[in-house]
């Protein structure tokens, strides 16, 4: 196979990278590519967790050179060759990306030079993970500071469809892959900590670059609790947030359980079947709405919890059998009116002092565009 090379400089412009999502070879090992990555990035290690670890420990016992010939001695003849061969084919797929390690030292140096004697010249990130982590984190605690306007609202109303329709709207939501509720859960596992402020850094980076195209631009951001799932919100994002104002979607109820069908139990149901298998995959989405429910029992109450789990069971059944999904609203109205509306409600009043516009979707839609765009009805 021959391969294109392209020689280009080593680089320190980590915010532009994070800007632009720009691919990233990482060849840290698995265990610290899952501690945190930025987006763009593959795990092509140069040394599995087992590797490294005993690299490090005979770093420690017996100093670098005795490391270094470790290393060489784990990584070689058949297992160099298929790792240089893997980085082969990700330099060739990803011509303008850059390799990286955890300080852009030995190990992308490393691999570099191997990838050299290969034929294969390829940049790296000077500084590694460590200045793209550092570069994430400055990135957010300066855009945090700049306008945002909130979007709130009770479940189903659209919230999340809105921000994603604005152009500097930014989902937190789909940036955590949970939607924020006992509900929550998406098929994408969440990211670490790390990965989703890496992500929401490259985000706020990226739009940033259209901030100067509006008359009076602002971060449009759902009206979000201090976590989502198991990411929490970086703590300068989220004391701008509790000063925000806020803007309310009030739907009626047949538009909330319309999107609440297609969310949760069409869409759903088809994605788990689509990765795990029809059978498997109802036996996955059937957990995943007992999961739901379950987890906000002590809320209910026992014995309502017992009677919206007997009406879910009977509904998934339904579903399964005929493919209507009616049955969910017997279960998923009384869960809304008892619970998840008054405590939205309560949350809502509290804030009541920063609500500056109330309307259905499409005039929230149309608000948000008026103010973005300098008008000063919208204000």
């Amino acid at each position: 196979m021959e391969y294109v090379v392209t020689i280009r400089p080593d680089t320190r412009d980590w915010q532009a990278l994070l800007t632009h999502a720009v691919p990233i070879i990482d060849v840290r090992a698995p265990a610290e590519f899952a501690q945190g990555a930025v987006p763009g990035a593959i795990n092509l290690p140069l040394m599995t967790d087992s590797e490294r670890t005993a690299v490090g420990t005979c770093y420690k016992q017996q100093g670098q050179q005795a490391a270094l010939a470790l290393g060489h001695q784990l990584v070689n003849d058949d297992t160099r060759e298929a790792r240089i061969e893997a980085w082969r084919e990700a330099c060739l797929h990803y011509p303008n990306g850059y390799l990286c390690c955890a300080r852009g030292g030995l190990r992308s140096k490393i691999t570099q030079q191997w990838l050299h004697e290969a034929g294969v010249d390829y940049p790296r990130v000077e500084g590694g993970y460590k200045q793209l982590r550092q570069a994430a984190i400055t990135a957010i605690e300066t855009l945090s500071t700049l306008p945002q306007v909130l979007v709130g609202g009770f479940t189903g109303s659209g919230k999340t469809n809105l921000v994603n329709a604005q152009p500097l709207g930014v989902d937190l939501e789909g940036l955590a892959h949970h939607r924020g509720s006992s509900f929550g859960r998406t098929l994408a596992p969440q990211r670490s900590q790390a990965s989703f402020e890496n992500a929401l850094a490259g985000v706020l980076l990226n739009k940033q670059l259209t901030w100067s195209h509006y008359p009076r631009p602002f971060w449009v951001l759902e009206d979000e609790g201090q976590t989502i799932g198991s990411n929490h919100l970086p703590l300068r994002l989220r004391d701008q947030m509790i000063d925000a104002p806020i803007a309310v979607v009030e739907e009626p109820l047949d538009r909330r359980l319309e999107r609440l069908r297609h969310d949760y139990f069409i869409d759903m149901q088809l994605a788990f079947c689509e990765m795990y298998g029809e059978e498997q995959g109802w036996r996955e989405y059937r957990e995943y709405l007992h999961h739901g429910l379950f987890a906000i029992r002590r809320r209910l109450g026992l014995e309502r919890y017992a009677l919206f789990a007997e009406r879910q069971r009977a509904a998934v059944d339904n579903q399964q059998r005929h493919g209507d999904t009616d049955g969910h609203f017997a279960w998923l109205i009384p869960l809304l009116e008892s619970y998840y509306d008054p405590m939205y409600r309560y949350q809502l009043e509290k804030k009541a002092a920063k609500i500056i516009f109330r309307g259905d979707y499409h005039s929230v839609a149309a608000w948000l565009d008026a103010r973005r765009n300098g008008d000063i009805t919208a204000r």
